[in-house]
C-alpha cells in the first residue's frame, strides 16, 4: 500500500472541510445528489473491476466496454465536480481519460494521481459516512 503524502492528506481535509461546510449549508437536494453520485463512485468501480477482471481472464480488450467507462468516469468526474468534491472530480477525469486514452498519461504521472479502485471507492465511502453523521 502506497503512503499518502503529509500535503495530499492536508489537501484532501482542506477540500473534504470545505465541501461539508458548504453541504450543512446546502439543502436536502444537494445532499441528496452528493449521495448519489458518491454511491456512483462505488458502482463505477465495481462495474470497472468486472472489466479489468475479465480482461485479465480472456486477454481480450474491449473498446466498446472501454468507451463507456470513458464516458461514465468522466460523468462522474463533472457531476463530482459540480458538487464541490473536486478530490473525487479531479480522479474521476483522469481514470476516465485513462480509458479513453491509455498511453496519455506516464506510470509515474498514475502513481502519483493515486487512481486505483480501491482508492476511490474508499474515499467515497469516506465521504459518504461523513455525510451522513451531519
Amino acid at each position: 500500500m502506497t503512503d499518502i503524502s503529509a500535503s495530499l492528506l492536508w489537501d484532501i481535509f482542506k477540500h473534504l472541510s470545505s465541501w461539508l461546510r458548504n453541504l450543512s449549508r446546502a439543502g436536502d437536494k444537494r445532499k441528496t445528489e452528493s449521495i448519489r453520485a458518491l454511491r456512483d463512485i462505488i458502482t463505477a468501480s465495481r462495474e470497472t473491476a468486472v472489466y479489468i477482471r475479465q480482461l485479465n481472464e480472456t486477454a481480450k480488450s474491449n473498446h466498446k466496454i472501454e468507451s463507456h467507462l470513458s464516458v461514465l468516469w468522466t460523468e462522474l468526474g463533472f457531476a463530482l465536480e459540480d458538487l464541490g468534491i473536486a478530490t473525487l472530480a479531479k480522479r474521476c477525469q483522469i481514470k476516465g481519460k485513462q480509458w479513453a486514452s491509455p498511453d496519455h498519461y506516464d506510470t509515474e504521472f498514475i502513481t502519483k494521481a493515486d487512481i486505483s479502485l480501491e482508492k476511490m471507492e474508499r474515499l467515497a465511502k469516506e465521504i459518504l459516512y461523513k455525510i451522513n453523521q451531519s
